[in-house]
């Protein structure tokens, strides 16, 4: 619909082109959007304060496994990505809630010569339901995104915490492969004396055996040192630093237990924290938000305006006006129906994760206990085992009993029985890991682009 004046007092003119300006004024940020800046402003402080790389921590081979986490948060150019794709989101939410520019509108009339000389501006104007609607919509997709930044954040200090514990264990592995190689070249000296002077119960095939054994523990440790090698390279990987850079300070630290909640407590905080359960639950409000754009699809919308001819004596202004007929109503309910949809796909996502966290907990903690159990085991009885028996062989040796190739072969067996222990202590480590990325405490406190949000969670 147009409506047009050909000739109206210019103060009317005015009148109508002042309200449609004062129309055009963006409406106030909401407080969801408040929230949106604020928190972007947080994490913006410790990513990129004042627009430059953070401050990192110094990292040396002493330095704790959560200053290595923080280090990798804070490089790591993946995060940083997130942190501008949801940076990107913020800034859409003004614009949804802001009138279109304005138009500038020329007409002329011509014939022989210019007869009229018409300039003018147009306002297209939006209710402020209508913009408040979008610009709620557009606030539930940056909450989105901003799930999907501390998905990434948590995920990458989860990755750099499996790096450190691999290392870890390579490390240990390693050194303990070197003192198995000493006991059995022990053992093969004292084979080869006893067989040399026939006098105690070394034989050939005893040497032979202890041969082909310290030949495969060789070829074990040169594969735990490619295998250190390709984990360094995936550890600086996940601090964030290409191939071309410096590398870091290797940790040299062993790897300990790390505490884990009891299950009821990993349940509440993963139901409540879970980075992926939350990233879906903001795809609901969204998709809510959405069902409240369509609906508002009903309202009409305007525009108005004017134009002056320049060339008439006195002044003539043509006011102008257009609205919009919403009149279509089935395309309108099949928007709203597609925006219903969404909501109820989204919602029955969040019951699908649930389902899942639940039985991926399970397994998690299924792990940590398994390797508690063996590493309880290895300590409280395979290990003080050996060590009784290392004992009483010293003692038969000493009377003449028993043969001195005993003691290297029951070392050997220990050694090989703490190296089941660090491989224990490796899984159990990791699947304690993958438990602190379900409850979202991945990364340690000291590093606020989280923590903040984790809180907020719950």
């Amino acid at each position: 619909m147009k409506i047009a004046f050909s000739s109206v007092p210019p103060r009317f003119a005015a009148v109508m082109l002042l309200s449609a300006m004062l129309g055009g004024c963006t409406l106030a940020p909401s407080a969801g959007e408040k929230e949106a800046r604020t928190r972007l402003a947080q994490a913006g402080d410790t990513l990129r304060p004042a627009a430059q790389r953070p401050l990192l921590p110094e990292l040396r081979s002493d330095s704790p496994l959560a200053e290595y986490v923080r280090f990798a948060v804070l490089n790591h150019p993946q995060v940083l990505g997130a942190y501008h794709d949801w940076r990107a989101s913020v800034s859409r939410i003004a614009p949804t809630r802001a009138l279109p520019d304005p138009q500038f509108t020329f007409e002329a009339d011509v014939t022989s010569t210019l007869m009229t000389f018409m300039p003018g501006l147009m306002f297209d104007i939006m209710t402020p339901g209508k913009r408040r609607a979008m610009g709620r919509e557009m606030t539930a997709a940056s909450d989105v995104e901003y799930r999907a930044f501390v998905a990434v954040a948590l995920r990458t200090a989860a990755e750099a915490r499996k790096a450190w514990i691999d290392l870890a264990y390579v490390d240990e592995a390693i050194r303990l492969r070197e003192a198995s190689i000493g006991s059995l070249e022990q053992s093969l000296e004292i084979a080869s004396a006893d067989y040399t002077t026939g006098r105690g119960m070394g034989t050939l095939a005893n040497q032979v055996s202890i041969q082909n054994n310290t030949a495969k523990v060789r070829t074990d440790l040169a594969t735990l040192s490619d295998r250190r090698t390709a984990v360094r390279v995936r550890f600086k990987s996940a601090l964030g630093l290409t191939p071309a850079d410096p590398d870091p300070a290797w940790p040299l630290a062993a790897l300990v237990p790390s505490v884990v909640a009891g299950e009821d407590e990993l349940w509440r905080r993963a139901s409540a924290a879970n980075p992926e359960l939350a990233r879906m639950r903001a795809m609901v409000e969204m998709a809510i938000a959405s069902i409240e754009v369509a609906r508002k699809a009903r309202t009409p919308d305007f525009t108005v305006g004017g134009m002056a001819d320049l060339k008439a004596d006195p002044l003539m202004v043509r006011p102008t006006a257009t609205v919009t007929l919403p009149i279509w109503r089935e395309k309108i309910a099949a928007n709203i129906a597609a925006a219903e949809a969404r909501r109820d796909a989204s919602a029955a996502r969040v019951t699908a994760e649930l389902i899942n966290l639940s039985a991926e907990l399970a397994q998690m903690l299924y792990m940590v206990r398994e390797a508690d159990r063996m590493i309880a085991y290895i300590d409280e009885t395979a290990l003080p085992n050996f060590e009784q028996a290392i004992a009483t062989i010293e003692a038969g040796y000493q009377s003449g009993m028993t043969s001195p190739s005993m003691i290297p072969e029951t070392q050997l067996m220990a050694l090989d029985m703490r190296l089941e222990r660090v491989a224990a202590m490796r899984e159990r480590e990791i699947a304690a890991t993958e438990l602190l990325l379900l409850t979202a405490s991945a990364t340690p406190d000291e590093v606020p682009v989280v923590a903040e949000s984790t809180l907020s969670q719950r």
